[in-house]
């Protein structure tokens, strides 16, 4: 059964940043007016709102820190020119970040709102819930 082609789209976007792409090839799923805002969470306690140049910027950044991830699409909302997807995310660590070392996996669950035009991400909410590490305390990261 064909899904909504925005549907598509936000799958095949994970399915992209999965693989580690960036510059050009990340850029294809965006508008140019493009803003992504990532709601307060572990790592970005006071959230982060980004237009597209700094999405892409912050794709190579990603790539420095996190030596391969996957996003797991669970289930996915179609109306109109938007989408509300649920994500589960797991990142391994290719540098140490605080005290978790090379190799660590970090894990989320995530709820993602998309907001598409011309076939392209307009705007990108995620709303990011780490779950903390086994040997770590609660209210740490």
């Amino acid at each position: 059964m064909p899904q909504h082609p925005n549907v598509e789209a936000a799958v095949r976007y994970h399915e992209a940043v999965s693989r580690g792409v960036a510059g050009e090839e990340l850029a294809r799923f965006f508008h140019e007016e493009a803003v992504q805002q990532e709601f307060p969470n572990a790592l970005f306690p006071d959230g982060v709102r980004r237009h597209l140049p700094d999405v892409l910027q912050a794709a190579e950044r990603g790539r420095e820190v996190i030596a391969h991830q996957r996003f797991e699409v669970h289930n996915a909302v179609a109306a109109g020119d938007q989408v509300a997807l649920e994500v589960a995310w797991t990142g391994t660590l290719a540098v140490p970040l605080g005290d978790l070392p090379v190799g660590h996996v970090l894990r989320a669950h995530i709820a993602v709102f998309l907001e598409f035009r011309d076939g392209k991400i307009r705007a990108q909410r995620n709303y990011d819930c780490y779950e903390r590490p086994a040997d770590r305390p609660a209210g740490t990261v």
